[in-house]
């Protein structure tokens, strides 16, 4: 005769088995979609040269990298100023990676590094930018000081105990949705630690085409920010094209990385299309 086997047991050794079953399962299927968003991160700086990067100087064509502003050197993008003679004449420049993108996160490292051209403005000491949803470089007048664009501004401590954020929000040409309301201000502040020294800071963009743009520090998100726009005081800087379009989001544009008078480098760019 066959011993009557307890209902409770059964249970008991079923669900062991599907739990012991499930786990490298459940395990797996992170550890594949983890490497699968590591696989779709593409590399925009190859670490030995500008291939795929075009500059644009305030006052020279597109393409024209005077006094060798921007290169690449020891693994990283340099920005430097010791072909200026001191001279800093207001030579605002843009670095413009080759493709356009809508939705994507970007990450990089930036540091400020030695001292600014003796003739930059004052507050421009320690200060550079990632500009996002950019206009077509190709587009820009030969003496306009900035593309139209969101930039995502770096920011350096000047003095110790003073507080200065980084991964603030500025606009030329552009405005922006804040906590549902138009915010027609120049720079906005981000709640990020201000950094003093030379250390790199880890930079990271969440963009979302026009419905949402975040900023984060070292991990940590400083700012966010909706509808970004056609707008602002400055709009007289920028074609008829865009003042037909005031009030109409911006959903995509180029990225670019900033000169604006102190020495800067950048390393680890990446982006991930969404």
């Amino acid at each position: 005769m066959f011993q009557k086997i307890n209902p409770i047991a059964i249970a008991l050794i079923a669900l062991l088995i599907v739990s012991c079953k499930s786990k490298p399962d459940s395990e797996s299927t992170e550890i594949e979609a983890e490497e699968k968003v590591t696989e779709n991160w593409i590399s925009l700086f190859n670490g030995k040269d500008l291939d795929g990067w075009t500059p644009k100087i305030k006052g020279y064509d597109f393409g024209d990298n005077i006094h060798n502003t921007f290169r690449a050197e020891d693994g990283v993008i340099k920005v430097s100023y010791d072909g200026y003679d001191g001279k800093f004449n207001d030579a605002f420049g843009h670095l413009f990676y080759k493709t356009p993108f809508s939705n994507y996160r970007l990450k990089m490292e930036y540091r400020f590094t030695g001292d600014q051209v003796a003739d930059g403005a004052g507050w421009a000491t320690r200060n550079s930018g990632v500009m996002i949803h950019c206009e077509d470089p190709r587009n820009m007048a030969k003496d306009q000081n900035f593309p139209l664009s969101i930039e995502v501004q770096m920011l350096g401590g000047i003095t110790e105990g003073e507080s200065r954020s980084t991964a603030n929000l500025c606009t030329p040409g552009t405005n922006v949705v804040m906590d549902g309301e138009l915010i027609t201000e120049h720079c906005i502040n981000s709640n990020s630690d201000t950094f003093y020294g030379e250390e790199w800071v880890n930079l990271e963009v969440e963009v979302y085409s026009d419905s949402l743009i975040i900023h984060k520090i070292n991990g940590k998100e400083v700012l966010r920010y909706s509808k970004p726009q056609y707008g602002g005081a400055d709009m007289d800087d920028y074609s008829v094209e865009y003042k037909a379009k005031i009030g109409e989001t911006i959903k995509g544009g180029y990225i670019s990385l900033q000169s604006e008078s102190h020495p800067t480098e950048f390393r680890n760019i990446k982006l991930l299309e969404l």
